[in-house]
């Protein structure tokens, strides 16, 4: 039987984490979080699946840390705790490499300690910056990382401690996931006409999906678009956004990833964009919603456009995502904030 240790497991993306790996696998489970940005509510949700451990702790409190890895027989590090709004990260910079880089080489540096053999590690498209001349099937893992901000370049120096730690540690072995723009909300594999469970619970969230999905249920009187004079079809900012289900399933086939296969690096993405626009634009029609929108200059930070290849994640692993549909994810955000 696995037995994981998920840091960030009561934040978005770590939650429906969690939430597969108890419904669908019989793996020991145990979260590390300090609920900063995590839910108390949500952890008590996923208590109706399976019981788990939790541990309210700060990465940067190392001896505990430390002893957390000690007492424990971690097979698997799932690591999530993190900053990250890109324009915090250009205004508080030492947060960024404090909170993502160095807390993150301390837990690698335990992970090696105390045997952990597979390390699975939430990084970021961010790393790859400002891209110029984006290939017509998307940005690949091969792709020039030059971060623009902060946020980036904290998960790109973590990127670097983990294949460099793991070139001179044979049984240590990762798997790290750039992800590109995760919406949506949770969608129970079982029946999926039931309402979302778990969603993105942190207040004023930055993220463009969960800003117009309260919008729809007027819990915000508008929303801003951050810039319409961009290089861009529609002058507006063009992403690649994944269904939090499908990049969880991403990480949960990385367990048995590694058990059979080397460490390696992936894009978490569907391979395709749309700009701020179409996304309020799918959100208003799937929902019936109206909301105003207004135009504001941009911020600090912000590529242009940014789409995966995802065809290395696909071959490799075996990846098949179910949810890849712009209206399903803006329907499902809707549901969570509407429940």
């Amino acid at each position: 039987m696995n037995n994981v240790l998920v840091t960030g497991g009561a934040g978005y993306i770590g939650s429906h984490v969690v939430k597969q790996l108890l419904e669908q696998t019989n793996t020991k489970v145990t979260i590390l979080d300090n609920l900063s940005t995590g839910s108390k509510i949500t952890l008590d949700t996923l208590k109706n699946i399976r019981e788990y451990e939790f541990i309210k702790l700060d990465l940067k409190e190392f001896d505990e840390v430390e002893l957390v890895l000690k007492n424990n027989s971690f097979d698997t590090i799932i690591h999530f705790a993190a900053s990250i709004v890109v324009p915090e990260s250009v205004e508080n910079p030492l947060k960024y490499y404090m909170n993502n880089t160095v807390n993150t080489t301390n837990l690698i540096n335990q992970a090696v300690k105390y045997n952990v053999s597979k390390f699975i590690f939430s990084s970021t498209a961010a790393t790859y910056g400002e891209p110029i001349n984006i290939p017509e099937n998307g940005i690949d893992e091969d792709y020039s990382q030059n971060p623009i901000n902060p946020y980036g370049m904290s998960k790109l120096m973590s990127e670097r401690v983990l294949i460099d730690t793991a070139k001179v540690n044979e049984s240590f072995k990762y798997v790290i996931f750039r992800y590109f723009n995760v919406a949506g909300a949770d969608i129970n594999y079982e029946n999926k006409e039931l309402a979302p469970r778990i969603g993105q619970s942190f207040p004023n969230a930055t993220h463009l999906i969960k800003i117009a999905s309260e919008c729809a249920c007027k819990k915000r009187e508008q929303m801003a678009i951050f810039g319409d004079d961009y290089d861009t079809s529609d002058g507006t900012g063009v992403r690649d956004y994944i269904h939090i289900d499908d990049l969880a399933d991403a990480h949960i086939k990385a367990i048995d990833y590694l058990k059979h296969n080397d460490s390696d690096i992936f894009n978490a993405g569907y391979g395709k964009g749309f700009s701020v626009k179409e996304v309020i634009e799918c959100m208003k029609d799937s929902t019936k919603k109206d909301f105003k929108v207004s135009i504001e200059p941009r911020r600090l930070g912000d590529p242009a456009t940014l789409i995966s290849n995802n065809s290395k994640i696909k071959s490799k692993m075996g990846w098949t995502p179910k949810y890849d549909d712009l209206s399903l994810i803006c329907q499902s955000a809707y549901a969570w904030e509407n429940r």
